[in-house]
């Protein structure tokens, strides 16, 4: 098997063994996907290569502790990198991120429920889908959506849950 075709999960096992050629090719798969996600909640180019890093050095760190029947590399690699940006985003600058307390998703995601989702967020309101994209894709706090937006506090918390609920009745069909 050459290395172009290693299935992530032996280069995981083979980075925990101290291969860091199986880093390098897991960094070439996925670091440019690693930068998109990261450049959807970070304005600074340096900030999102900067998290892309910091979340190889963490996999690194951490390859022993990946269990892939709690998520596919992929999907590991895109949590650590989203919790990176979280915390760059909420001023905690952390070089590596503890992974001992990460709860891997049960599940791979799905494209076609992020498509629909993203349909569901793109038919609210201005206010509502202005609201959802602070608070979830770019991580910000109840409080600092409302010091962002100048909505009271209880405001954008009310505005949340109507959206919350109304992206759930678009997503179940009204079957709630």
């Amino acid at each position: 098997m050459s290395e172009v075709t290693t299935p992530d999960e032996q280069l995981v096992q083979r980075m925990a063994a101290g291969d860091e050629t199986a880093l390098v090719l897991l960094h070439e798969r996925y670091a440019r996907y690693l930068a998109a996600v990261a450049r959807r909640m970070l304005n600074d180019p340096d900030e999102v290569e900067q998290s892309v890093q910091d979340a190889f050095v963490n996999a690194w760190e951490y390859a022993e502790r990946y269990d892939v029947k709690k998520a596919s590399v992929k999907t590991w690699l895109v949590t650590i990198t989203h919790r990176l940006v979280l915390n760059r985003i909420r001023g905690n600058h952390l070089d590596t991120m503890p992974l001992q307390n990460w709860d891997a998703p049960d599940r791979q995601p799905d494209h076609v429920q992020t498509l629909y989702v993203e349909q569901a967020v793109a038919s609210l309101e201005e206010d509502e889908r202005e609201l959802i994209e602070l608070a979830f894709y770019q991580g910000f706090s109840h409080a600092q959506v409302s010091r962002t937006t100048g909505k009271p506090l209880g405001t954008v918390k009310t505005k949340l849950r109507t959206a919350l609920g109304k992206m759930r009745d678009i997503l179940t069909g009204g079957e709630a």
